[in-house]
């Protein structure tokens, strides 16, 4: 028996297999980030290509989202030749017959319903479904571009599903059809930024990848401003809304075929012929080459064919960590004390901080401007904020950059305010609404990082998610604080900027700290 336990003791410590030509040394098993790094480029040629083209979509989504400011406006009206009529008072309160709309009753849906005075709320009300439609597409295709549709499939319904709903919205017979329109138009919107994000990103090397989903905020931007110069050639409402609506479509024809399926759906589907093929046409494309005997897998793969089966304390520390990944979910983030402030924080920075950027944008129709160029002046200072952001990202720090943005946006907010809506005070405020939504995008873009950063990364998704919901709340509530009047939603947006700013300051700072996988190292850390 002895000579048995003797003879396995030494197997154990020799090749399973004989030597062969092909030994374990000629195989290599790799994760994605792994081959990008190593054999295919982070971001090459193939990379750039696919990430405009993929972010393309985020133009699409803007298109869907702010259709809504020229299409619900207020147009201008005028008194009716020989009737009693102030042309500076309200058509409140004046007689029906008194007046008339300038354009027609087709130039919006406010002038064709007439939405206006004691219905003026129902502008606020189709506006707030249209986000509440967001906030549960982005659950729906979030879900299924993980699952069966997958990234570029998810894309491929939501932009089809946009182009149907956006097309029929503009033939719909009264008020109540249009809003259900709309809430369906935001079930599907909802998910294109979101696959469109994730597409893109995906098969970007790590050291570039935050950069890149930083630059994705530029399209939509992009977006607001082409839409501007839409609706000002196209000036009533049905019509926008084909124009705007049919751009979705093209993209399926003509930008769709020469996008790929992100390979790590591929593979985390099980299907690594395509996502090894797909790694290889990247590397061709880069000018690069992926070798034999390179074998694709995913991280936990890899991370255990490194482990030594001797190594027990390893195989007990990973057992651990496994298990909180499986079981971490929201109820674990309230659970920690520690976790559970910066939840708190993190809804409510991204709360405020949406209706302020929501809020100014759709603003636009109470300052008595030109329209169109206060859109476009809006779409372009946002540019600059995400470039100036990104910048002084790693110098200053997160906490200090959330506080300075949402103070900026909140002090001009606050000046806003106290302009009325007649001659150089006009201007001003629309100054001060331009600086605010400056100031506010920043915001919106840094949050985003900032929020990932201050969760473990079992909780990571559920927290950022819970973040992204209370933002999308707060687009409902824009809406809403908008059809208040001309200088309350601009008091409003800068009493969330200042909150905002005063919130911040309880939460610790992420710049150079590392990415705590479990609860216990962030604890560790923080001991």
């Amino acid at each position: 028996m002895s000579t048995t336990f003797s003879s396995l003791s030494e197997d154990l410590n020799s090749p399973i297999l004989p030597p062969s030509s092909k030994t374990s040394n000629e195989t290599e098993k790799i994760c994605i980030d792994e081959m990008l790094e190593k054999y295919c480029g982070e971001f090459g040629k193939w990379q750039l290509k696919h990430f405009i083209l993929t972010s393309l979509a985020w133009a699409l989504e803007a298109f869907h989202t702010m259709v809504m400011i020229f299409a619900d406006r207020e147009p201008d009206w005028k008194c009716v030749e020989g009737m009693e009529c102030s042309a500076n008072g309200s058509v409140c309160d004046m007689a029906s017959s008194s007046w008339q709309w300038v354009a027609g009753e087709g130039a919006s849906t406010v002038s064709e319903w007439s939405l206006i005075c004691g219905d003026k709320f129902k502008i606020g009300l189709v506006q707030a479904l249209f986000f509440a439609g967001c906030m549960i597409g982005a659950g729906v295709f979030g879900h299924l571009s993980d699952s069966s549709l997958g990234r570029k499939g998810s894309l491929i319904v939501v932009c089809a599903l946009n182009t149907i709903f956006g097309c029929l919205t503009a033939f719909s017979p009264n008020y109540w059809i249009y809003v259900l329109l709309r809430l369906l138009t935001g079930f599907s919107t909802g998910g294109v930024g979101l696959c469109a994000f994730v597409l893109a990103t995906e098969p970007i090397g790590p050291s570039k990848r935050g950069m890149a989903g930083m630059s994705t905020f530029y399209f939509f931007s992009s977006g607001i401003a082409i839409l501007s110069g839409i609706a000002y050639t196209f000036q009533t409402w049905r019509t926008l809304y084909i124009v705007s609506s049919i751009p979705s479509i093209l993209y399926i024809i003509l930008v769709l075929p020469f996008i790929s399926e992100s390979p790590r759906w591929y593979l985390v589907r099980g299907r690594i012929n395509e996502a090894t093929t797909l790694m290889s046409t990247i590397a061709s494309f880069n000018g690069k080459h992926l070798p034999d005997g390179v074998v694709l897998a995913l991280d936990e793969e890899v991370s255990n064919s490194k482990k030594s089966t001797s190594d027990l304390e390893y195989n007990l520390i990973s057992y651990v960590e496994n298990k909180d990944a499986q079981v971490g979910s929201i109820i674990d983030v309230i659970r920690y004390p520690v976790t559970r402030i910066r939840l708190f924080l993190a809804i409510a920075l991204n709360f405020l901080a949406s209706v302020v950027y929501y809020g100014l944008s759709l603003n636009v129709t109470n300052l008595e401007t030109n329209l169109y160029m206060n859109v476009l002046l809006n779409a372009v200072a946002e540019m600059p904020a995400f470039t100036i952001t990104a910048v002084l990202l790693d110098r200053f720090g997160r906490k200090p950059l959330t506080i300075g943005t949402m103070w900026f946006s909140g002090f001009f907010c606050l000046l806003g305010s106290f302009m009325g809506n007649v001659g150089v005070w006009k201007v001003i405020k629309l100054v001060c609404g331009v600086l605010g939504i400056f100031g506010m995008a920043g915001t919106y873009n840094l949050l985003f990082i900032y929020t990932s950063e201050l969760f473990p990364t079992v909780v990571r998704n559920a927290a950022l998610g819970s973040a992204t919901q209370a933002a999308q709340m707060g687009a409902i509530l824009a809406p809403f604080v908008v059809v208040l009047g001309s200088w309350l939603p601009f008091g409003v947006f800068a009493v969330c900027g200042i909150l905002g700013g005063m919130f911040a300051f309880y939460l610790p700072e992420t710049l150079n700290m590392p990415l705590y996988d479990t609860f216990n190292g962030l604890e560790a850390g923080l001991a």
